[in-house]
């Protein structure tokens, strides 16, 4: 069994302005310590997958600088979309490259912007899912407890008994629930949050999207035929854009009678907005965290963000606030979803 994995780097991060821009989002900055949160992803696979087996696929504006931040990868595994289409478009143009290398590999596909402690459980669970989907032929996800009735994840129904060691059948697939019916999902016991991290032979993710997206599949066979040629370049350009944008999810993932998962026996977060980095990051005795030059009184459960200039924040309360260079950025913490308006907004009036 060889192992590959695809790690999804193609996200602008809009929730995350004004640090996140088209150029640089938030995968690729450091927002947890000295790496960014690319570099992470790449570096707690540890040695369960050789460099020449990890591919990043991106976009043509990011390509560089991931290049520069896993100067490890060959340069060839770092591939650019000619056009953003969605996670299914992404993992079929991976598994193509991949399966033209090796035809029966099992492919872990990482979104490039999650952060993972306990790094031995999150690497024994890729294991035994590995190994699962590489003798059934199953489409693996993973699933974790939930803490919380979270609104911001998906939600997966399984079924408890359990397929094999640690792996059971998954039922259904829950959109974003509200509030309410993440309560009723949690009581239930037999709802998991959505990681968006998946596990399976190349093969057999490319029968499923055979099945469920036929034109789709066609389109990729048109790729695979020109991988490691001096053609794939061109060949890739003038087909992507011919591509339905769609998710794996929707595509593939909740019209499949085959989809098993594990549960994560790790912490996890997919780190969705400024909130939730203010939840995960250390905090000083008035609830704040304070990142450069800052001064705070009577500041109290505050995220501030200001290591290029002196700040000073007085007299308020769960607030964010990220002060760049060219940019500021001030709002409840209540809000922080809703940053991505921004973003909107600003690409409306160009």
């Amino acid at each position: 069994m060889e192992l590959f994995v695809v790690i999804m780097a193609g996200g602008v991060g809009s929730r995350f302005w004004p640090r996140s821009k088209q150029k640089k989002p938030k995968q690729l900055l450091r927002i947890f310590g000295d790496n960014t949160m690319i570099q992470d992803t790449a570096l707690r696979l540890g040695d369960l997958i050789p460099n020449d087996h990890i591919y990043v696929i991106t976009n043509k504006i990011q390509k560089e600088r991931i290049l520069s931040q896993l100067p490890d990868l060959p340069k060839e595994n770092v591939i650019d979309e000619p056009y953003m289409k969605n996670t299914a478009a992404c993992i079929g143009l991976a598994s193509v490259v991949i399966r033209k290398k090796c035809p029966d590999a099992v492919t872990i596909v990482l979104p490039a912007d999650h952060l993972i402690n306990d790094n031995v459980n999150f690497i024994d669970n890729l294991k035994t899912a590995a190994e699962f989907a590489y003798k059934s032929k199953g489409l693996v996800t993973i699933g974790i407890p939930p803490t919380e009735p979270e609104t911001g994840y998906g939600y997966i129904q399984f079924d408890e008994k359990e397929e094999s060691k640690d792996i059971h059948k998954v039922i259904t697939f829950a959109e974003k629930p509200n509030y309410s019916t993440a309560e009723r999902f949690i009581k239930a016991g037999d709802f998991l949050w959505n990681s968006g991290m998946f596990i399976w032979r190349v093969d057999t993710i490319l029968d499923e999207i055979k099945i469920h997206l036929p034109d789709l599949y066609t389109r990729l066979l048109e790729i695979e035929k020109s991988v490691a040629t001096p053609d794939f370049q061109n060949v890739l350009l003038n087909t992507y854009g011919q591509l339905k944008s769609i998710s794996i999810d929707y595509g593939i993932m909740e019209k499949s009678k085959n989809v098993f998962l594990i549960k994560g026996t790790f912490d996890w977060s997919d780190v969705g907005s400024w909130e939730t980095v203010y939840e995960l990051s250390p905090k000083d005795d008035e609830g704040n965290v304070k990142i450069g030059d800052v001064y705070a009184e009577k500041t109290f459960n505050s995220y501030i963000f200001a290591p290029q200039k002196f700040a000073a924040v007085i007299g308020v309360e769960d607030l964010i606030i990220i002060n760049t260079k060219d940019s500021l950025l001030i709002c409840h913490r209540d809000s922080a979803q809703e940053v991505k308006q921004v973003v909107d907004y600003l690409l409306s009036a160009v």
